[in-house]
C-alpha cells in the first residue's frame, strides 16, 4: 500500500465508521487506554486520574524522546484537560521540549459505547531549547480527531486524523517560518484476554521544518507498531497497563527501528457517592 492510498484510508476511516455505526452496542473491552502512538476516544471518567509515561529509543543511537502525561476530568466524562511534558536527547544532550495542554471534548459515546469520537484542540508552549532542536522557538496549536469504535468482542479500531499550525517556528540557526503538521493514523487491538491485548498501530506524519527565513519544506515519516499491552487491576480502582512496542519505518523511513516502552497508572481521586 502507497503512502497515497493509506492517507486515502485513514481520512475515511472515522465516516464510514460513523456511517456504519448500529443501534445496539458492543460490549466494551476491559482494557480502554491510549494506543502507544495515538489516542483512543475515551475522555476520563468522573473521580478518575492517569499517569502515563512513554519512552520511545531508535536503534543505533543514544537519542530518545520519553514523556509524562496527566489526564484529567473536569466535572464529569464529557470534558478532559491533559497536559504532556516531553523529555527530548539528541546530540548526547537532553532536556525539556515543547509542553502540550490539551482540552478533548467528549462528542458521541464512551468507553461504554461502540463508537465513540472526542475531538482534542491543543496549545503547544516554547519550553523546548530551539537551538538545540529540542522545541519550535514559537506557540502552536493543534486539533485531533479521535474515533474509537468496537468492531467485535475481539477486535477494537481506532482512528485519529489531525492538523497542527506553528506560526513563526524557528530551526537551530534562528530561521522564522510558518509550518503546518498533518498527521493520520489507526491502530488495531485485540483482547485476546481479559487483561492482555496485542495491538498493531500505523501512523502517518507529514510535517513542514524551517529550512531558511520563511522557507519552509515537507518531511514524511511512515511507522508500522506492533506492540502489546497488559492490565493490573486492583480492589482499590488502581489500574496499572505497562507495554511495549517495536515501531518499524517504511516508505520514506525505511530502516529507522526501535522500541517504545508505555506505564500507565489510573485510579480515583475522589469518593463518588454510589446511586
Amino acid at each position: 500500500m502507497t503512502p497515497g492510498n493509506l492517507l486515502i484510508l485513514l481520512a475515511l476511516s472515522p465516516a464510514v465508521l460513523v456511517a456504519q455505526a448500529p443501534a445496539v452496542a458492543l460490549a466494551p473491552p476491559i482494557i480502554q487506554d491510549n494506543s502507544f502512538l495515538m489516542e483512543e476516544a475515551y475522555n476520563q471518567e468522573e473521580g478518575i486520574v492517569q499517569h502515563i509515561g512513554t519512552f520511545r529509543k531508535h536503534r543505533g543511537s543514544s537519542d530518545f524522546e520519553a514523556a509524562f502525561t496527566q489526564e484529567w476530568p473536569v466535572g464529569g466524562i464529557t470534558h478532559q484537560l491533559s497536559y504532556d511534558l516531553p523529555l527530548i536527547r539528541s546530540d548526547r544532550e537532553s532536556g525539556i521540549g515543547d509542553i502540550r495542554i490539551n482540552y478533548r471534548f467528549q462528542l458521541v459515546g464512551s468507553g461504554l459505547t461502540q463508537l465513540a469520537i472526542a475531538p482534542r484542540l491543543s496549545v503547544t508552549l516554547p519550553t523546548g531549547d530551539w537551538k538545540r532542536g529540542r522545541g519550535s522557538g514559537a506557540a502552536g496549536i493543534e486539533t485531533m480527531l479521535p474515533v474509537s469504535y468496537v468492531l467485535s468482542p475481539l477486535f477494537t479500531t481506532h482512528v485519529n486524523a489531525g492538523v497542527a499550525f506553528t506560526p513563526s517556528a524557528r530551526n537551530p540557526a534562528g530561521n522564522r517560518a510558518d509550518v503546518y503538521a498533518l498527521t493520520l493514523a489507526h491502530s488495531l487491538v485485540l483482547t485476546a484476554h481479559p487483561n492482555i491485548q496485542p495491538l498493531v498501530e500505523t501512523v502517518y506524519g507529514r510535517d513542514q521544518i524551517v529550512a531558511g527565513e520563511n522557507k519552509t519544506r515537507w518531511t514524511d515519516d511512515l511507522v508500522i507498531s506492533p506492540g502489546v499491552r497488559g492490565a493490573f487491576n486492583f480492589a482499590s480502582g488502581l489500574q496499572i497497563v505497562p507495554g511495549i512496542a517495536f515501531p518499524i519505518g517504511i516508505g520514506p523511513s525505511d530502516g529507522d527501528r526501535g522500541v517504545f516502552l508505555y506505564l500507565s497508572f489510573e485510579h480515583p481521586f475522589t469518593k463518588t457517592t454510589e446511586k
